[in-house]
């Protein structure tokens, strides 16, 4: 089943979503890198997470992190704050 997406009519004003939390939006197809995290050097700190103006990265139940690449735009700011460095912006 598709889901139904707003009309311009029904997007609020400045296209502004309220509720972030929803997966409704798949928001990541216009990236052109994406982040691609090394699990063996990760700390789990979740500055990452922290930092993500999205909610695209989402914390595993063994403590890590994982990507939502559907949701993620490429912005880069994870793979700048990660104090390990283990994440990495690969074209894609």
């Amino acid at each position: 089943m598709m889901s139904k997406f707003p009309t311009y009519k029904e997007v609020p004003i400045a296209g502004n979503i309220y509720d972030p939390g929803k997966l409704v939006y798949k928001t990541g197809d216009w990236r052109t890198f994406k982040p691609v995290i090394d699990h063996e050097k990760c700390i789990k700190c979740y500055i990452c997470w922290l930092y993500c103006p999205e909610p695209s990265i989402d914390r595993t139940k063994d403590g890590g992190v994982e990507i939502n690449y559907e949701q993620c735009k490429g912005c880069g700011i994870c793979a700048a704050e990660c104090p390990v460095k283990c994440i990495e912006m690969v074209k894609g």
